[in-house]
């Protein structure tokens, strides 16, 4: 690093002159530095460059080469904390703010004063207005429009100059999962970059038109192409979740977990935060369709890619308590709780300014006081015992009185789909912006997978047990039923035949009488073939 001199041996009159002689000679060795393109190298390069912006802190060439070095080492947090004034859902949410505190503060006013009206987001001067149209009239010659069409030309240059913040922000933001704010910084850029292309087109003669000209802008295709595939890519992955968001608001489930699972289950990898958001989109889009295994697979991928997800934690502390799992409930109410407190104490919410968050910091207290509310009755419900009776039907998609194969075939589907082997799987389609934290994420996401599948075999072995004894019980029930019928038909037969003898004695039963014809009682002799008795029925008869 070049040292700076001493300012001592040095007139006082000419310090601003060699304070930007040290500027433009650490800007000097940081640009060989960076035509390297060696990490090691680069970060030199940074280092000189944070010296320069000591000395000069508005110098626009040391920001931009400092953006675009730390653009290419991958650290898109610093390059979004430097440039973080021009992010546009940054400005945005400050002017609501200040709009909001304007408006309570001037609602004490009079009416007679005029509101004030927010101001639209700018991420770089526009310059002058041009006067309107309908105004043009025939007027002398004024000093004060000379100098705002002077003002004018300074504002193009300075924007010319500061067209960089797009590009380079628009890519920290796509990797930094701020897809939106991505996609109008790189469409903002490139929709500059090519009007100053054309405006300096249009000035070029014939004889500009050199060999050198040509090989100095032989980069600028591949950035553009580079870009252009980006900010593509954008649009798909807002597209689907468009998409899917709206599906899920129609009450569209099914189409909603298919179009989220286009963009989790992509080939091309997205960012670790746009990741967790579609993953906390698809776990809602799960419980509302029934399905609470794969509802909290997807709260804890949420949870190992971002740990202070405060709706991941209320939806799975939710999920835990619709199938009686108050004990792992309670474990994640304590969690949240924690996280509320802390961010009270800090007095600012979880991570940098440009991070979104799902609410507010006037949300807190009150969502404080619902978790003590839930605390204290899960509390009493595991004191009473009813810990142990957790709805094992509903984890695993079962209907109560399901058959064996119906339990086998959810039982293997689940194991497929929450094996811990392949619990880390979705690692590789995410962009980390911190190569640092994929062996936390990985831990994370193994350890809260294990927990899930052992509440899946638990659930497993318990239906499992439940169907024998029920199995058991209709094998004891149908030989009772099937005894008693037999019982039954016995007694019908036994009744039947009663019944059929009676019937046939009444049927050959003769009635006896006083009879001196032999021709009669031969007959009857002839019918029982001599050697049967025959059924007289005697009747008395009266002389």
């Amino acid at each position: 690093m070049v040292s700076s001199p001493s300012h001592g041996a040095i007139e006082k009159k000419h310090w601003w002159l060699t304070n930007k002689k040290i500027v433009d000679m650490y800007v000097k060795d940081a640009r060989s530095l960076i035509a390297s393109q060696q990490p090691t190298n680069i970060s030199s390069a940074i280092n000189l460059l944070d010296a320069a912006l000591a000395l000069s802190p508005r110098y626009e060439t040391a920001m931009e080469l400092k953006a675009s070095s730390l653009l290419h080492l991958k650290r898109y947090k610093e390059v979004a904390d430097m440039l973080q004034d021009y992010i546009p859902s940054v400005k945005i949410s400050s002017d609501y703010s200040s709009s909001s505190s304007s408006s309570s503060s001037s609602s004490s006013l009079s009416d007679n004063s005029q509101p004030l009206a927010r101001e639209r987001v700018k991420l770089l001067s526009t310059g002058g207005d041009s006067p309107d149209r309908s105004e043009r009239s025939i007027r002398c010659f004024s000093v004060s429009d000379l100098k705002k069409r002077v003002m004018a030309g300074l504002n193009k240059n300075r924007d010319r100059e500061g067209q960089w913040r797009y590009l380079i922000l628009g890519q920290a933001c796509c990797h930094l999962g701020l897809m939106e704010d991505a996609m109008a910084l790189l469409q903002t850029g490139k929709r500059l970059a090519s009007a100053a292309f054309r405006r300096e087109s249009v000035c070029w003669s014939d004889d500009s038109f050199t060999f050198s000209g040509i090989n100095n802008q032989q980069t600028c295709p591949s950035d553009s192409e580079s870009i252009c595939n980006l900010l593509s890519h954008i649009k798909l992955l807002l597209r689907r979740k468009t998409a899917a968001i709206a599906a899920m608001e129609a009450g569209l489930y099914t189409e909603s977990i298919r179009h989220f699972s286009k963009i989790v289950d992509g080939r091309r990898g997205a960012p670790q935060s746009f990741l967790a958001e579609c993953y906390m989109h698809r776990a809602t889009a799960y419980q509302s369709s029934g399905r609470i295994a794969e509802a909290i697979a997807d709260c804890n991928r949420t949870l190992a890619l971002d740990p202070s997800c405060i709706e991941a934690l209320t939806t799975r502390a939710s999920l835990f308590k619709s199938i009686e799992c108050f004990t792992d409930s309670l474990h994640d109410l304590e969690h949240l709780k924690l996280l509320y407190n802390s961010i009270l104490r800090d007095r600012k919410l979880p991570g940098p300014v440009w991070k979104r968050q799902s609410f507010g910091y006037h949300e807190i207290p009150g969502n404080l006081c619902s978790i003590a509310t839930k605390i204290q009755e899960l509390k009493q419900r595991v004191a009473s015992g009813e810990f142990e009776n957790v709805d094992y039907y509903a984890l695993m998609g079962l209907r109560r009185g399901c058959s064996r194969s119906e339990l086998e075939r959810s039982y293997l589907l689940l194991t497929l789909r929450h094996k811990p082997d392949k619990s880390t799987n979705f690692i590789d389609r995410c962009e980390f912006s911190d190569e640092q934290d994929i062996d936390s994420v990985k831990e994370r996401a193994r350890m809260q997978s294990l927990l899930l599948y052992r509440l899946i075999q638990k659930g497993y072995t318990m239906l499992t047990r439940n169907l024998m004894e029920e199995e058991t019980s209709d094998k004891h029930r149908k030989k009772a039923s099937a005894a008693a019928l037999q019982e039954a038909i016995k007694h019908d037969e036994q009744k039947q035949s009663s019944k059929c003898v009676n019937q046939v004695e009444k049927k050959n039963a003769f009635q006896g009488v006083f009879c001196r014809d032999l021709a009669v009682v031969g007959n009857l002799l002839s019918q029982t073939r001599f050697n049967r008795p025959i059924q007289v029925k005697y009747e008395g008869l009266s002389c």
